[in-house]
């Protein structure tokens, strides 16, 4: 369906069309928000907060940093793994100042991740926070990285509490490891060097790429979503004309420069990199960033310093906090909105959040490919628990057959999204580029849904094989190469089964080489080569696997089964 079909589809205020051409590049967006609201607060986190001004100077000083004392080119990679600290938006809006394309990067990569991406992006530079410098230790040899800046906890906080914050995390906390990194610049003294300069404005164009945003893939590998600026202005303006919509007293729903957005999921995922470090920044409002969701405990005591309007989150999240006892005892006179994404909304775990808040949880769809908003639900009474909303302005769906056919309205099939937010291509796979995004701009997601007569979107089915564990993708590939290489192991296959607290948990079935597999070193080993959220829950050792006539494993067959199968089953 083209996207006039849902012009009168949507909530009131959101407008049938858009500009897209408005904005030359992000860094265009960026200085006139930081001017447009200098006042204003931009980012919060460990108790201070950055004003617009502020988070703009501290923004020029990184980009007069790169480009004075580096030989760093505009089209250069610039790998940034940092958490949810003050760091980050300075980092990577600096990076995009001087030109440079911004990997983003898990910090929970083990090694053998890092590797892949800082090697297939060709990353030059890289920005790490000290907690994870042993890893950087290890694995920077093996990549094209030449610049390492080292941030720490208390940098952007007033020096002596600064120090003293260093000081908790490294001697009382004790969660800084050994290593030894002299070549690395420090962050804060990058900073105090590039005050001294200043910048030379980079001409910037829409089709330009702006951020390499690493998704897992059907083959195992990690691939490179190449988003460009006008990917990424398209889907923070389509953001924004839905924050347009108009409430019950015909009152705008998200006003400029007046909102404070919590934001408890990672930076370096497209979805919360689109919602707090672009549409929050275009509308000048304001992010307060949660360095560890998982501290229940000290995120509540985080909300309750703030009168917040919205709240992006996931199901896990939204159940953690709601069972913590202070929660219920918030402000939420202020929430107007609570976007939900990366998982599937459970319905109990909504209407218990709307009870207790007093706020509707909308639920949206998207991928790293789309930047990543494709639909959204309309906020307030109008979101439609059991599906993901109507498509962004300016944004076409369909859903085809096997042989792809267009199918009608109300017959599911697989989704296929066209608009400006869909990315250029895959980082140097113009195969998989092409078997994504056909002639005509169309990107086949493999989720199978259905389009309803009045125009909502509702999923029925995921990508085949992808297991979703607390709204990160994980692929059964990468972590079946992982475990094939363990020497106990002759064959396996990672499936994903429903988990009260992740959603989903992984469940690898193996296959012996000889008599058993020690099944606490076989978790030893996947924790040592995998991201935590990518670990097997539950390890079954069977005798044989469900296989094809031409040897492939049949995971489906393995997911039909209700019963653990006979055989060895531990959680670990």
């Amino acid at each position: 369906m083209q996207p006039d079909f849902w012009n009168d589809k949507r909530p009131r205020g959101v407008p049938s069309a858009i500009d897209f051409t408005a904005w030359g590049s992000v860094v265009d967006v960026f200085q006139h928000s930081c001017r447009t609201f200098a006042d204003k607060p931009a980012f919060s986190n460990l108790g201070r907060t950055l004003t617009y001004a502020e988070l703009e100077r501290e923004a020029v000083a990184f980009a007069s940093w790169l480009q004075q004392h580096t030989d760093l080119i505009p089209g250069d990679r610039i790998a940034v793994q940092l958490p949810n600290v003050l760091q980050y938006p300075v980092a990577v809006f600096g990076a995009l100042c001087a030109g440079l394309i911004v990997v983003n990067t898990n910090p929970l990569y083990t090694a053998r991740e890092m590797r892949h991406q800082f090697k297939d992006s060709g990353a030059r530079a890289l920005v790490y926070l000290n907690l994870f410098g042993d890893r950087v230790q290890e694995v920077v040899a093996d990549t094209p990285i030449e610049y390492l800046i080292e941030a720490r906890m208390g940098d952007l906080l007033p020096p002596a509490k600064g120090w003293l914050v260093n000081m908790a995390v490294a001697r009382f906390k004790k969660m800084v490891p050994t290593y030894r990194l002299p070549q690395a610049m420090r962050f804060n003294e990058a900073l105090r060097v590039g005050r001294k300069g200043a910048i030379t404005p980079v001409p910037l164009r829409r089709e330009d790429i702006a951020v390499l945003q690493y998704t897992g893939g059907t083959t195992g590998q990690a691939k490179g979503a190449m988003l460009t600026h006008g990917n990424l202005l398209a889907n923070m303006q389509q953001m924004q004309a839905w924050f347009a919509q108009l409430g019950p007293s015909g009152e705008r729903l998200m006003r400029e420069g007046e909102e404070t957005a919590i934001a408890p999921l990672p930076l370096y995922h497209i979805y919360a990199f689109t919602a707090n470090c672009m549409c929050m920044m275009v509308t000048g409002n304001h992010s307060v960033l949660i360095t560890n969701p998982r501290d229940i405990p000290a995120f509540v005591k985080e909300l309750s310093r703030w009168k917040f309007s919205s709240l992006v989150g996931l199901n896990t999240l939204f159940v953690a906090l709601m069972d913590h006892p202070g929660f219920a005892t918030l402000d939420f006179s202020s929430l107007k909105v609570t976007n939900s994404g990366g998982t599937a909304l459970v319905k109990a775990t909504a209407d218990r959040w709307e009870a207790l808040t007093g706020c509707r949880i909308s639920e949206g769809y998207g991928l790293t490919e789309t930047s990543p908003v494709v639909s959204t639900n309309p906020y307030g009474q109008a979101a439609r628990l059991g599906t993901v909303g109507l498509p962004a302005v300016g944004t076409a769906v369909k859903v085809i057959n096997e042989n792809g056919e267009e199918l009608p309205l109300g017959e599911p099939g697989e989704l296929c999204v066209q608009g400006p937010q869909v990315m250029k291509g895959y980082w140097q796979r113009p195969e998989a580029t092409a078997e994504a995004i056909d002639s005509q701009g169309w990107l086949k997601t493999g989720d199978i849904a259905v389009i309803e007569a009045d125009g909502f979107v509702r999923i029925v089915d995921r990508k085949k094989d992808m297991i979703i564990v607390s709204g990160f993708n994980v692929y059964p590939n990468e972590v079946e190469e992982v475990v094939m290489a363990h020497p106990q192991v002759l064959n396996c296959a990672a499936i994903g089964v429903p988990d009260n607290r992740t959603g989903e948990a992984i469940r690898l079935f193996v296959v012996p080489r000889e008599g058993t597999v020690d099944i606490e070193a076989l978790s030893a080993w996947c924790r040592e080569n995998l991201a935590a959220y990518k670990v097997p829950r539950q390890i079954v050792v069977r005798d044989s696997l469900p296989m094809t006539p031409v040897g492939k494993i049949l995971r489906r067959a393995l997911r039909d089964e209700i019963a653990v199968p006979a055989g060895t089953a531990a959680s670990v």
